[in-house]
This record gives C-alpha cells, structure tokens and sequence, in this order.
C-alpha cells in the first residue's frame, strides 16, 4: 500500500470516528473579522487536536456524497501558525472558493491536495 493511500485511509478514519462539528454555519460572519462571510459550512472534528489547540477543520460542502477528496494546508504568519484542513463533499467550484479565501489575504497562503481517484 502506498503511502499516499495510507494517509487518506487514516484521515477516513478520523472521519468515521469523529462528529462534524459545523460552528460556522455557510451565511455566518467570522467571530473576529466580521466582514468575512462564510460561503460554506465550516467546523471541526471533535474530539480531534490540531495545531492551534482546536479540532481538526473541517469545510464541508454541497456534493451528495460528502466524501473526503482533498486537504487544504494554509499558513497564517499573523498567527504564525500552519494548518491542515479537510475538504468533505466540495465540488470543484467550492474548491476553488477556499483556496481564494486563503490566498486574498495579506499573511495568508494555501495549498489545495487532492485525492488521486
């Protein structure tokens, strides 16, 4: 098994075995940027840790099959942190919308990985 199936098996399984806790529901403005509006659900897996201390992140988009096909790495030197965050059930448009979400901001920078089908 290559390592590449290993990892996205793993996140699978984190998945499977963690609740999808959606505290920023798509509508909802950002708790310390309000000029920041959520396109999409975003939230959490609980009972998981990132590096910030929080859940794992989590956008969680409109595809029927909310299957987990891609991670988005970002990094905030603001905060001077780096992040992974999973991509459940977004399409390619919805895709493309997180990455400029990351991106257009000053400090910010994001790198989208998708599953190999």
């Amino acid at each position: 098994m290559s390592n590449d199936n290993v990892f996205w098996q793993r996140l699978d399984a984190l998945l499977e075995r963690s609740k999808i806790v959606i505290d920023r529901p798509r509508g909802s403005h950002h708790p310390r940027f309000p000029e920041i509006v959520y396109a999409l659900d975003y939230g959490y897996l609980d009972g998981t840790s990132s590096n910030d201390g929080e859940g794992i992140d989590v956008w969680l988009g409109s595809d029927a099959e909310q299957r987990l096909d891609a991670v988005i790495c970002t990094v905030d030197l603001d905060k001077g942190d780096a992040e992974m965050k999973l991509m459940v059930g977004c399409t390619d448009e919805e895709k493309e919308y997180i990455v400029r979400f990351y991106n257009e901001w000053p400090d910010m920078g994001a790198k989208l990985i998708k599953r190999s089908l």
